[in-house]
């Protein structure tokens, strides 16, 4: 099998993993070295500077020892199975870069033998990267699960952002489809790095040249549809991850059916996206609106409410909490009003010291009233001619898709050939002749 053929595979069996953007890591040209690492963002389409780049995200391998029953790439699935050697994926990055086709490096790998020697392969391909090739750029690498503590060390001093994948939020998801593996097998990596990145920032302030790890921190994916598990069991784990871990990002991926079982959903189940975002959503009220999960779901109430985003569900159940005065209302409480997001609750914050705000002001300052209005008021006042009902308050709130009584929008996972031509690659096509190509 030449290489072309293992790279369509290998980047095709990648595609499921959302668990890689934002860099978070600077790092800037050096004599001698290729490329640099911008802090504002590597991912898949567009950095927070407008910038379109992109990653070559692909597996080692896409063979495992495992039988997971949600992936494509379990070892009873009849798929074609490849393997790329360290070489080749140093070469294939480098000739990718030099091209400008991409702008840094997502690795992962199915279980190559053990989780050991699947590791000890990634960093023979990162050395050979850093080491032989200077690439300085960024990369991303899977920590594998069950690799010794001492190999998963040597693999964070070279990559700017490592993951574990807990993919499945309880115990009882785990040992029902993916019975390899276990929540203490995967929690104990992420445990490692979360260390090793303390103790590195530690050593950094003490000796200039101490070599960094992981500098980027480390991020994780949970699957959401592939098992029974509630909104409110992810995002209690989400919280728990954040507040132990330390963790940079914890994605979410809508399952999408791809192997037929009587443990997962149908072939023909559409994957649950909007649920997926319903589930950002709350991950972006833990982290910069000041929530806690407990906040958002209980028991009685495990799941999200598919037509209102959680921050506007909530205000909706605490009603007794508003109207705010937006002239004495402190930031947190600010933050936690529809319509107004962290940008604009600043703005407040600092506007006001100047004099009061009204309804005009309000919205120059990026205030979204249409959501807002039923919730402050401006000099004690309500915006005039308001009326507030229950129908009216939640048609509000609700986007014009959500009223809209169409069908969904279709949606399919990109590949790295979808509208590229194989055979318009230079000289006589293939491998060779792109390597060829690249050296023009």
């Amino acid at each position: 099998m030449d290489v072309m053929e293992k790279l369509e595979i290998l980047t095709a069996s990648a595609k499921y993993d959302v668990a890689c953007t934002s860099s978070g890591s600077s790092r800037a040209s050096q004599a001698g070295a290729l490329g640099n690492t911008s802090a504002m963002g590597i991912c898949h389409s567009f950095a927070a500077d407008g910038r379109c780049i992109s990653l070559l995200k692909v597996l080692m391998t896409n063979g495992c020892v495992y039988d997971c029953a949600y992936c494509i790439n379990r070892k009873s699935n009849s798929i074609r199975r490849a393997a790329f050697t360290p070489e080749e994926i140093a070469d294939i990055t480098m000739q990718f870069y030099r091209r400008n086709y991409i702008e840094g490096l997502f690795l992962s790998s199915g279980i190559m033998r053990s989780p050991d020697y699947t590791t000890e392969q990634l960093i023979a391909a990162l050395e050979l990267l850093r080491n032989v090739y200077h690439f300085n750029g960024y990369i991303h690498v899977k920590a594998i699960p069950g690799a010794d503590e001492v190999l998963l060390s040597r693999l964070g001093l070279l990559a700017d952002r490592m993951s574990v994948n807990i993919e499945l939020p309880s115990q009882e998801s785990l040992g029902l489809l993916a019975p390899d593996k276990s929540k203490v097998s995967i929690l104990k990596p992420m445990g490692l790095i979360s260390g090793r990145i303390k103790e590195n920032r530690s050593d950094i302030v003490k000796y200039n040249y101490a070599p960094r790890f992981a500098p980027a921190g480390q991020s994780t994916q949970m699957i959401v549809g592939a098992s029974p598990d509630t909104d409110y069991q992810i995002l209690n784990l989400t919280e728990g991850l954040y507040r132990k871990y330390a963790l940079k990002r914890v994605f979410f991926s809508a399952y999408t059916p791809v192997i037929e079982d009587s443990l997962l959903p149908s072939l023909d189940t559409k994957p649950p996206l909007l649920r997926e975002h319903r589930l950002y959503q709350a991950d972006w009220l833990l982290r910069f609106y000041g929530f806690k999960a407990s906040e958002l779901l209980d028991e009685a109430v495990p799941n999200f409410n598919p037509l209102l985003d959680p921050k506007c569900s909530w205000a909706v159940n605490h009603r007794e909490q508003f109207p705010v005065e937006i002239n004495r209302a402190p930031y947190e409480m600010l933050l936690r009003v529809p319509g107004i997001g962290v940008r604009s609750a600043q703005r407040i914050v600092k506007a006001r010291r100047a004099g009061a705000l009204d309804y005009h002001a309000l919205k120059k300052l990026g205030v979204v009233l249409k959501r807002a209005q039923f919730f402050i008021t401006c000099k004690d006042k309500p915006l005039e001619g308001l009326k507030v009902s229950e129908h009216t308050l939640l048609r509000s709130l609700m986007s014009g898709q959500q009223l809209a009584p169409n069908q969904p929008p279709q949606y399919e996972q990109l590949t790295l050939f979808d509208d590229f031509n194989l055979a318009a690659l230079p000289a006589a096509g293939g491998w060779d002749g792109f390597k060829k190509g690249a050296k023009t």
